[in-house]
């Protein structure tokens, strides 16, 4: 009897030590929405969210990533599966400048969508002959990774100086 107190009593300080780490592990971004898609009875509902994030490479451009958030229980404790459904809009957003050397395929954001296992990640790749920048959102997994994904490209163009009454410059 004593040696299962002691291994259900392992488990759980296993168990807080994971959920710790897990919601310390997500990335600091600026949630710009938020809309309900299901309704749980406990816990907070399935949604879908919306992220704005910057690129941390690329100064002038910004990334808005929606996804689906799994409520419930599960998901208010941070151990729930989310889908691998995603959907990414980059946007020139000021003057674009290089802050280093650009590298294809390099990751510009990433989020855990389950405990151990899922990933959702963000990668840049810049095609030098059009001079845009093409960004790829889709989730891996240790074992299996999805084939959903979703793109944007932002092209780099001169940004306007003028002032057209649009709040921070630029045209609507």
């Amino acid at each position: 009897m004593k040696k299962i107190l002691i291994a259900l009593g392992c488990g759980l300080l296993l168990l807080v030590v994971l959920v710790g780490w897990w919601i310390g592990s997500r990335p600091e971004r600026g949630t710009t929405g938020s809309v309900s898609t299901k309704f749980r009875w406990l816990g907070p509902n399935d949604k879908i969210v919306v992220d704005a994030f910057d690129d941390p490479k690329v100064q002038g451009v910004a990334c808005f990533i929606s996804r689906a958030q799994t409520g419930g229980v599960k998901g208010e404790l941070g151990v729930a599966e989310d889908t691998s459904d995603a959907s990414i809009a980059c946007r020139q957003v000021g003057p674009i400048k290089f802050n280093g050397e650009l590298k294809d395929g390099e990751g510009v954001f990433d989020e855990r969508r389950s405990l151990v296992f899922k990933k959702l990640q963000v990668v840049r790749f810049f095609d030098r002959e059009r001079k845009v920048l093409v960004y790829v959102a889709y989730s891996d997994r240790v074992i299996e990774g999805s084939p959903k994904n979703s793109i944007s490209a932002v092209p780099v163009m001169p940004w306007p100086a003028a002032n057209t009454g649009v709040p921070g410059g630029g045209t609507p």
